[in-house]
């Protein structure tokens, strides 16, 4: 018998199923155990894998890190200037204050900087001056932290100054470039591109007043391409003008130059409006602001410093935040008041200078190196891996590539390994050198090869990607000459062409040439590699202090300068090359192991194969012998921590690894003989893979609703199925054709499309390719389908309606993909003849690269002697197969169906099924156990068979045996079918997945130890310190402020009325009379207001008449704390909770305005703000809200100067309150009388605890009032509850033949909480069912899948238990 585990690997759970498997006739197989492990990620945690961002909590963390550490570095960068200024310089002492003083000094020192520059300023005044710069230091980026919503920086002053003195727009500048014959097209400003917009605007509204309105203008303002000719078209019924010239960018600038002088044809302008909208649209975002406000300090001759006041002395409520400018304009203005300062204060020398402007306000450190995050090489261990933007990686790759494609020859049936054609090998490896990645239609016309005659195991061949990025900035300096390099020519007339340009612009040639196979130090001083090397290793964008006339412009300038000196690039050409994007990561093997594996890779030879030959042990180049014989460990190894980019994926994985050894280590189970594993879907996908996955799984989700309320609406079907929700949305796709089939153009009557008249057909028979897909599905008529068989749709038509009919398919086939009906994958399938059926299906998805599932299985055959994949269509396949489809569903019925939740389902032939109203098997976690089953018996064979079914019906095909081996044909429905394992499969799961208790990982550390190295003076002198690091949050992350508001309630006048309660009731006259009444009962408010004396039989009276009555209701009024957040005004804001009543008015108003639709009424503020006085232009953005009403303070209140401030009674005044939530866990005891307390201690508490050395559970809690300590609870811990016939004591609890009665009473602590409300408490304790994986609180399943305690009398006889990683208990209480 063979020992298999099966394991369903998935995001947040592993299903894992331990079998012996038959190995001849004489045996019988049989499932051991089941179980699963849940592993529970924060929703932030599954939300960013599963969109593929690449952030996780600990990310965010580290970001909040970097943010604390770059507030501590200014700080410490101020106490050295302030050094600086009282020791060196003598401007300020002790006394002297570094901040606005008196009234309307708010823009004071801003005043002062603006003055520096051109006047003389008194000492202290210059300090603050300074200081002030030193706070803000303006934008400098690192080369390689660009993304897409930054927008670009622009570097075209020399442009931009040619626009102005010439008084060109930016249409004309390039209409006159092209007719010189110059082909590039440079970047400009945002601002010229305005002023270019805002001139034709201006100008031809002369033309068109009725058209080019200022309203029509700000409906198209920040609007790109798409939408701005939406606008023209919705508006006025307006077309952009078909630009169908010869030479289109000539035509464009030809309109745009001369729309400034001269009328335009109304759709000739909308183009040009459209285009320059475009170009402005692009040219946004936050690095374009930054250059557009540098050309502006450039072309006013102004400092950041006047620059911000002039917008100040304008209007004193406009706002200068987010306004950042180059660090390059900090320096510039630094340089302009040191020297304007120096002539009246010889104290300033150079040396202070150097030492305050580079040493201490912009110092900047350098970026902490990452190469310690970088893997080592497989194959030489001391070696990091390499860049896969090394030129020697891509032609690596590019050779491993070729190496391992294969072909067919449709006509001739030949089959050919690529590398077996050296001659094709080769001229495809130029092409792919210089091109980047080629389609196969475009290498085999490389070949000078028909594409059509052939059929290839690639649909991309990948190519050099930093060669392709190269020469595309190499095309762009060829288009400054007047060259246009055409890209569709062979590789090496490209090459020539650029080789050409750039020695007749005196750049080094030897750039485009890269020998991998060059030996020793030559290899490194290859003029290509250290092309490469230099813009890899080039960090940040720093301006060299001499500024060469500022021919490199403003970023990037020692990289320019580097590139111009050592490869003779023109310095306005550098541009292009710095531009040029790289490959990030690294590969998996380092430039030492590449080098000596790449004369082999170039001869034929695959990545395995030259490993051999080198000298190395690669597991994948080991024979079959070899492989048997390996040495395994005993045991899997942990990942180290942060091993992995993505934390994520190191939990998952280490996850498995705990299990793995836990079954390795069980003596019931031992070490298995084969492993066979299946990845969840977003487990094998990249991360942007997984971000259009999971917005595809929405986008169809929603899509499927509205179709479910179509079906049940239009057609009756109270409850469509997935196939009913198929089969509508292919009607839908027919909906071009009038509603008519593809393959014989038959109308389908709507009222027959549910019948069994109409069938879901395959495209491409099931029996020839294992596709159950959408892409390979229509609707045919049934007698149609049937007639089809196994053949191809294409096939079936030609063989049937000739040439003529098959024309007419093509033409329907073409119709749907032109009008988006169908997908580029189903037109292919539509139009594929059975000789092109793509073979190993299945196996494109075992063999995915992606790095988890690789490591996955790297990691398992360290210990494992064989480690097979599956993937889940074939689990898909053989659950139905083999029976065992509604098992989940037959377990949880007689549960629901005992309170009422269950329904009769009619099916289409008329009979009812009973269903559990919204239920799915998703919602136990035994189903992932249930899969890891069908895994541990999915054998190679299976793959094989399916991945292969158009060979199996070939009787001199191997896999004809293997298909009657493992199939049979069903005697019912004649459909053939996989055998099952054993016999009683379904019946021998049950019992199994009954005795499952699922295992959960709770989340034990409070904190952990870490050793810090500390530079101290001194070379290789680092002091070691040990502290302790919480593993959570300590408090949410909003700081609150604090408030007193005034509250108000009627109360009836009772035994309550104390002397604290009178004295808020709010009229005096009914205060003093019930003051005295309680005064005259001796201060009890019993006795003076309840019975016999409340105000109804005893009256108070408020004159001596007698005439005037106390009322028995009256109105009090409180101060209570009030924790307050600041809020920007946007679409989620609730007004309710605004503080201020003025403010919350003005937002109502506006609201009501819009029509109470708030993402119209409360967003782009900008354009459309919410004035609190429109006549001084002051208006709202933020607002003060209410937070929370229970807060713990952070600080002390300080002053602008920083000193402390004081109240009346000599005490600091708290600030900045936070709130510590998170609890982290409850200790119950049980206290002198026998009855239960508890004391709950959050998270903050729990960290205080382990700093100061004591236990986190307090076990001694007021034991000196007689408590005993009972139990503790943290989230995920498991308890067991008695039942009506179970007593939990009486049971013992750690038998695994008892798991299935446990089961029932066994739940995990979801959340808890107490708040209290005076001297009262009130509690929430809330329980969930270990089977339970979606939170359903049905009233009626509670008690069942989840508890809800607000009593701790409750948990009299409750046990806690602890479970290992099998599900198995170990522990019974604490």
């Amino acid at each position: 018998m063979k020992r298999v585990l099966g394991l369903d690997l998935g995001t947040t759970s592993i299903g894992w199923a331990y079998v012996h498997e038959a190995e001849n006739d004489s045996e019988q197989s049989k499932i051991i155990q089941l179980g699963v492990r849940v592993n529970p990620l924060s929703t932030d945690e599954i939300t960013d894998f599963e969109k593929g961002r690449p952030l996780s909590i600990n990310a965010d963390r580290t970001l909040k890190r970097g943010a604390r550490r770059n507030l501590q570095r200014y700080k410490q960068r101020r106490e050295n200037l302030i050094q600086i200024l009282k020791e060196d310089l003598k401007f300020v002492s002790e006394e002297t204050p570094l901040t606005e003083i008196g009234s309307k000094s708010t823009h004071e020192t801003l005043r002062l900087r603006a003055k520096a520059v051109r006047a003389k300023l008194e000492k202290p005044e210059l300090a603050r001056v300074l200081l002030m710069i030193n706070k803000k230091r303006g934008y400098k980026s690192s080369r390689k932290a660009k993304n897409e919503e930054e927008g670009n920086l622009i570097d075209g002053m020399t442009i931009a100054k040619q626009l102005y003195e010439q008084e060109l727009t930016p249409g004309q500048f390039v209409y006159d470039l092209l007719l010189e014959g110059k082909k590039y097209i440079p970047d400009f400003y945002r601002s010229d591109l305005k002023d270019e917009l805002d001139r034709i605007w201006n100008f031809q509204k002369t033309f068109y007043p009725e058209i080019l309105t200022d309203d029509f203008y700000k409906i198209i303002d920040g609007q790109g391409k798409q939408n701005t000719n939406k606008f023209f078209n919705s508006t006025y019924d307006i077309q952009t003008a078909k630009n169908s010239g010869k030479d289109k960018r000539l035509q464009h600038y030809e309109w745009r130059s001369r729309a400034v002088v001269e009328q335009l044809p109304i759709e000739e302008l909308a183009y040009v409006i459209v285009e320059i909208n475009n170009n402005l649209n692009k040219s946004s975002g936050y690095l374009g602001a930054i250059s557009d406000r540098s050309k502006e300090l450039f072309f006013n001759n102004e400092t950041v410093g006047q620059y911000l006041y002039k917008q100040i002395e304008a209007d004193r409520h406009t706002s200068l935040k987010n306004q950042v400018f180059y660090r390059q304009d900090y320096l510039d203005e630094f340089e302009v008041i040191w020297e304007t300062q120096k002539q009246y204060y010889s104290e300033m020398t150079s040396e202070l200078k150097e030492l305050v402007r580079d040493v201490v306000i912009f110092y900047q450190r350098r970026l902490k190196s990452q190469k310690h995050l970088v893997s080592f090489c497989e194959f030489e261990k001391s070696h990091k891996v390499c860049p896969k933007s090394s030129p020697l990686f891509q032609q690596a790759k590019i050779w491993q590539v070729l190496n391992n494609v294969e072909l067919k020859n449709i006509l001739t049936e030949e089959k050919i390994k690529l590398k077996e054609k050296q001659d094709w090998a080769e001229e495809l490896f130029h092409e792919l050198n210089i091109k980047g990645n080629l389609t196969i239609g475009e290498a085999f016309k490389a070949l000078g090869e028909n594409p059509k005659h052939w059929k290839c195991n690639f649909e991309t061949l990948e190519g050099n990607r930093t060669n392709e990025s190269f020469y595309k900035a190499y095309a762009k300096i060829a288009e400054t000459q007047g060259l246009e390099i055409d890209f569709s020519k062979t590789a090496s007339e490209i090459h020539e062409t650029i080789k050409s340009v750039l020695h007749r612009l005196g750049v080094d040639i030897n750039i485009l040439d890269f020998d991998p196979e060059m030996l020793g130090n030559a290899f490194d001083k290859q003029a290509s590699y250290q092309l490469w090397h230099l813009l890899y290793s080039a960090e940040d964008d720093g301006k060299l202090k001499d500024d060469f006339g500022g021919i490199y412009g403003q970023n990037d300038v020692k990289l320019k300068r580097a590139l111009h000196t050592k490869f003779g690039f023109k310095p306005e050409h550098t541009a292009f090359i710095t531009n040029a994007s790289l490959q990030p990561d690294y590969g998996n093997l380092s430039t030492r192991a590449l080098k000596k594996i790449m004369p082999f890779l170039s001869t034929g030879y695959n990545l395995y194969e030259a490993a051999k030959e080198v000298g190395y042990n690669h597991s994948s180049s080991l024979n079959k012998d070899e492989l048997a014989t390996r040495l395994l460990n005993e045991r899997l190894d942990l990942l180290p921590k942060n091993s992995l980019r993505n934390p994520v994926v190191e939990k998952i994985l280490n996850q498995m690894v705990n299990l793995v050894n836990a079954v390795i280590d069980d003596p019931k189970l031992g070490k298995p003989d084969e492993v066979r594993i299946e990845l969840a879907r977003e487990l094998k996908k990249s991360a942007k893979e997984r971000s259009e996955m999971t917005k595809g799984i929405n986008d169809s989700k929603a899509a499927h609703e509205r179709y479910r309320k179509v079906l049940n609406d239009k057609y009756g079907i109270k409850y469509p199925t997935r196939n009913d929700i198929i089969r509508y949305k292919l009607y839908l796709e027919l909906e071009p054709l009038g509603f008519k089939t593809l393959y014989t153009n038959t109308y389908i009557d709507e009222r027959k499309l549910f019948s069994k008249e109409i069938d879901i057909e395959h495209i491409i028979p099931k029996a020839r390719l294992f596709d159950d897909s959408f892409s390979n599905k229509t609707l045919s008529i049934r007698e149609v389908n049937i007639k089809k068989g196994n053949a191809t749709a294409l096939d079936f038509i030609e063989s049937n309606y000739g040439m003529e009919g098959l024309d007419d398919f093509k033409s329907r086939v073409e119709l749907l993909l032109k009008q988006g009906k169908i997908s580029r994958g189903k037109y292919k399938k539509l139009l594929m003849s059975e000789s092109k059926i793509p073979e190993g299906f299945i196996d494109r998805d075992l063999r995915n690269s992606q790095y988890i599932a690789k490591k996955a299985k790297q990691m398992l055959e360290e210990t494992i002697r064989t480690v097979n994949t599956t993937t889940g269509i074939i689990t898909d396949k053989l659950r139905e197969d083999w029976g065992i489809v509604n098992v989940m569903k037959e377990l949880n019925l007689p549960k629901y169906r005992s309170q009422g939740l269950t329904e009769q389902v009619q099916l289409k032939d008329g009979t009812f099924k009973e269903g559990i109203i919204d239920w799915t098997k998703r919602n136990d976690h035994r189903h992932h156990a249930m899969d890891a089953l069908i895994v541990a018996f999915t054998t190679y064979d299976h793959v094989q068979y399916l991945n292969n079914l158009n060979a199996s019906g070939n009787e001199k095909s191997t896999l004809y045996s293997i298909k009657n081996k493992i199939t049979y044909k069903d005697k019912i429905d004649g459909k053939r079918k996989f055998k099952p394992p054993m016999d009683s499969l379904r019946a021998e799961a049950k019992p199994h997945l009954e005795s499952i208790l699922i295992s959960y990982k709770a989340k034990n550390k409070v904190a952990t130890k870490n050793n810090n190295k500390v530079k101290k003076k001194g070379k290789d002198n680092y002091e070691i310190r040990t502290q302790l690091t919480p593993r959570g949050q300590l408090h949410k992350e909003t700081v609150y402020g604090k408030i007193n508001e005034y509250k108000q309630s009627v109360v009836k006048v009772g035994s309550g009325f104390d002397r604290e309660t009178i004295l808020k009731v709010t009229k005096p006259i009914y205060r003093e009379a019930l003051l005295a009444r309680l005064e005259e009962f001796g201060g009890d408010p019993k006795k003076a207001f309840a019975g016999k004396n409340s105000p109804s039989k005893n009256p108070i009276y408020l004159d001596s008449q007698k005439s005037v009555a106390l009322p028995e209701k009256m109105k009090i009024q409180w101060l209570e704390e009030n924790y307050t957040i600041r809020k920007p005004i946007g679409p989620d804001l609730k007004i309710d909770k605004v503080i201020d009543e003025g403010v919350k008015r003005i937002l109502q108003k506006r609201l009501d305005e819009f029509g109470g639709k708030e993402k119209e009424a409360f967003a782009d503020l900008e354009k459309n703000p919410i004035w609190l006085n429109e006549e001084k232009g002051i208006d709202i953005k933020r607002v003060t809200i209410s937070g929370v009403k229970n807060a713990d303070p952070l600080h002390s209140k300080r002053d602008h100067h920083g000193s402390v401030i004081i109240d009346s009674e000599g005490k600091e005044i708290a600030n900045d309150f936070i709130s510590t939530g998170n609890n982290h866990h409850v200790a119950i005891y049980k206290d002198e009388n026998g009855s239960l307390q508890d004391n709950v201690v959050s998270f903050f508490e729990a960290v205080v605890r382990v700093n100061e050395g004591l236990p986190i559970v307090d076990k001694n809690y007021n034991s000196d009032k007689g408590w005993q300590f009972m139990f503790s609870m943290k989230q995920n811990e498991y308890f067991v509850f008695p039942g009506e016939y179970f007593v939990p004591r009486d049971t013992d609890l750690i038998n695994p033949s008892n798991k299935d009665v446990i089961s029932k009473y066994l739940f995990k602590v979801q959340k808890f909480s107490k708040l209290a409300y005076g001297n009262s408490f009130v509690r929430e304790y809330v329980f969930r069912h270990h089977l339970e994986s979606t939170l359903n609180d049905h009233k009626a399943l509670k008690e069942i899948t989840y508890k809800n305690i607000k009593s701790l009398g409750y948990f009299d006889g409750v046990l806690k238990v602890r479970l290992n990683h099998l599900g198995n208990i170990v522990k019974v209480g604490e």
